[in-house]
Parts: C-alpha cells; structure tokens; sequence
C-alpha cells in the first residue's frame, strides 16, 4: 500500500507538477482554441467578404472601415457588464450564450444591402462576443498559475492565426466556388457557411467546459488539490501585494490604465493587419481569390509560430517588458517594409510575416500580464476593462485605414500610422516596472 505522505510528496514534485497542468491544458484549452477559430472567423470573414461585397452593395473603404471598426463600439459597452456576469454564472453558461448569438447574427450578414444596415450588424455583433476573450482569459487565471500563463495563454491565442491559416484559403475558396449558387453572391455564402462552426460548439460548451477545478472529475483527488491550493495561495499572495480585489480599486489602480494604453496599441496592430491583409496581399496582385486566401495563410502560420516560441521563452525566464516591447517594435519594421518591398512578392510576404508574427505575440503577452497584479472580482472587472477600452483601436485602424485609401488610393499612410503605434505599445511597454510584471 502506498504511504499518503510519500504519493503527496510525489504530486507535489516539479515533474508531477508540470505534469498535472499539461493535464489540464490537454483538457481545456483545445476546445476554447477551437470556439476562438470559430470566434475569429466569424469577426474578421469581414475583410474577405471585402473584397466582393463592396462592389456588389457601393460601399466605399470608408464605410467599411467604419462598419469593421463599430463591432468594438458594441464590445466596449457590454464587455465589462459580461465579464462580471460570468463571475455569477460560469464560464460554460457564458460562452455558450455568446458564441449562439453571435453565429446567428453572423449568417445575418448575407442580407445586409445598406450602409445603416452594415454597421447596425456590426455594432451587434459586438454587442453578442463581448466577454468571450476577457471571459477566457479570466477562464484560464481560474486553472493555471502565473509561472504557466503566458505560454497557456499565447496556446489559446494561436486560435488567432491559425484561424487565418484556415479561415483564408477557405474564405477565398467560397468566395469562388460559390459565387452565383442559388442566386446568392460568395460573399453571403461565406457570412452563412462559417457561422456553422459557432453555433455547434456554442451547443457543445455545456457539455464540454468545466467552469472550476473544483468540479474536474477528470483531475484526481490529488491532482484537484494541488491546483486548487496552488491558485489560491497565489490568489492570496495577489491580494496582499495592493487591494486589487474589488472593482473600484480596480477602476483607480494606475497599473490597469497602463494596461489599457498597452493593449489599444496592440489592438491598433493586430486588428489593422486582421481586416486589411487580404486587401494588402490582393495588392501585391496575386491572382484569383483562391490565390489571395492561400497567400493570406503564410503570415499567420508564421505568426502562429513565433508567438508561442517567445511566450515560452517569457515563462521561462519570468521576463516581461522585453518580451512584449521587441513584438511591437517588429510590427512597424514588418508593415514599413512592406510598403517599400510591394513589388516583390516574396519579400512583402516575409515582411508582412514579421508584421504579423509581432502583432499576435504582443495579443499573448500583453494578456498575460494583468493577472500578475489582479484577483478576484477585480481581476474579472481589469481584464475586460484592458480589453474593452483598449479594444477601441480595434475601431480607430480599419477605419483609419479605410479613410486614408479612399483619400490617396493607397493603403501606404494607414499603414505607417499603425507603425507609428506600434512604436509606442513598445516605448510604453518599457515602462513597466519589473516588480510589477517580471514574475
């Protein structure tokens, strides 16, 4: 018979340690990387349908840069409302809320004619995801502990690109292919078919999330103790370090609006490389609209890459400022060049790669961070207020852009004023004590 002290001395061991919580990882997160694929395409299809529907509907890039754009007016209004809600309810509940509402107003999109109606849709579509990412990232603080968070974290964000490694060739495939079919353009059919995916797992989140380690009976008695005392003695050590527990001093906690700067920069980057890479890979005149989406895919396979090799190396070795500020430096190197290089479509490719690869790595790094200094109640509140206020420069790019190529003809000012940001996520980033965030 085993001796209780020596099986608890083995749990507790590094090994078994690392072990449980690849557990864990194996359990959740592949889920929430598939409802984010989902998520994604169903947020940023916009910029494939682009390339259709603004002909068909005489949309200007300035209407559609301000549609694009409007789905984060929605998201800043109900995205902090959604996360406390879901501190009531369970992740499992909310997530499957949001991701029902939003495929159906997604499909919603194939019967758009006007600009009011666009940008109504938008601002809903916001309205329905709002919560889903601060939601998950507050999910995650839930049942991993600070020194595995960035690496978890950049997992489930690679849900980001590699919704682009699928989402682009399949876009530009039904784009094509289904043009014309039962009298419906590509576009509409690319809104309706790639809501399928949301709704079925909206469906399949009752069944499939657990909402705390409490209730995994999946985990051993062992193992449920180990990461419940685990996050709840860091929980405390959180606490202690600044009343941070309660939304009011989360509200008046300045290390929370640096966060927000911080993520309006990332958002400013990794946004305006979402709903504008099909039209700059379109630019750098490919062919057909298969060609455009394969194309479209090597960025984010890069980006997909690269981030998660640099969260690993963050965790590792509990460095944060660099780790973040290199990123946003390689978005504005990636997206000037490629203006310079767009005659040469091997070299705007890799340029706009390390754009891209910037640009997600700043998104895993950057939500890594608030719950360093964050807990309880006010974590849930601090997470979606970074989220949602810094998600406003997920409305000021597209639009930004949208304005200055319907202006010029060119996408070239947009895209410098996006680098210009990015230069100072990084600047900003450099700010940060380490006592704050190297842990």
């Amino acid at each position: 018979m085993n001796n209780p002290s020596i099986v608890a001395h083995q749990v507790h061991a590094p090994a078994n340690r690392n072990a449980i919580y690849r557990k864990v990882a194996i359990r959740v997160i592949p889920f929430l990387m598939l409802c984010y694929v989902a998520a994604y395409l169903d947020r940023i299809n916009i910029g494939f349908a682009k390339l259709q529907m603004l002909d068909d509907l005489g949309f200007s890039n300035a209407i559609y840069g301000l549609g694009a754009g409007l789905f984060f007016i929605g998201y800043l209004i109900f995205e902090v409302p959604s996360n406390l809600y879901m501190m009531k309810v369970g992740a499992k509940k909310t997530i499957c809320r949001i991701m029902i509402l939003w495929s159906l107003i997604s499909a919603s999109f194939a019967f758009v004619e006007t600009p009011t109606q666009f940008y109504v849709m938008r601002f809903l579509l916001g309205a329905a995801e709002a919560g889903f990412y601060p939601g998950v990232m507050l999910y995650l603080t839930l049942w991993f502990p600070a020194s595995h968070r960035a690496k978890i974290i950049a997992l489930f964000v690679s849900a980001v690109p590699l919704s682009g490694m699928i989402g682009a060739p399949l876009s530009g495939a039904i784009l094509e292919s289904t043009h014309g079919m039962s009298s419906m353009a590509g576009w509409q059919w690319l809104f309706i078919l790639e809501a399928i995916p949301s709704l079925l797992l909206g469906l399949l989140c009752l069944k499939c999330l657990v909402d705390k380690p409490e209730h995994a009976t999946w985990l051993s008695d062992s193992e449920r103790a180990l990461v419940v005392d685990e996050l709840a003695a860091e929980r405390q050590r959180t606490a202690n370090d600044a009343a941070t527990h309660s939304v009011l001093a989360t509200f008046k906690d300045k290390r929370v609006w640096v966060m927000v700067l911080i993520c309006f920069c990332q958002a400013v980057c990794s946004y305006g490389i979402s709903f504008w890479l099909p039209t700059l890979v379109q630019q750098l005149h490919v062919g057909d609209m298969r060609s455009v989406g394969y194309l479209t895919a090597i960025p984010f396979t890069v980006a997909l890459v690269i981030m998660n090799l640099v969260a690993r190396s963050s965790d590792h070795s509990r460095e944060r400022r660099w780790h973040l500020a290199v990123p946003f430096l390689c978005v504005a190197l990636g997206l000037v060049a490629s203006t310079f290089f767009n005659s040469s479509l091997g070299i705007a490719l890799f340029c706009l790669s390390i754009a891209a690869a910037g640009a997600y790595t700043t998104t895993a790094m950057s939500f890594a961070i608030p719950g360093l200094f964050l807990s309880g109640v006010g974590m849930a509140a601090g997470i979606a207020l970074i989220n949602c206020l810094g998600g406003l420069g997920g409305f000021l790019s597209p639009y930004i852009v949208g304005l200055v190529k319907d202006a010029t003809g060119s996408t070239d000012n947009g895209i410098y004023a996006i680098s210009a940001i990015a230069v100072i996520g990084a600047l900003v980033a450099l700010t940060l004590p380490k006592k704050w965030v190297n842990r």
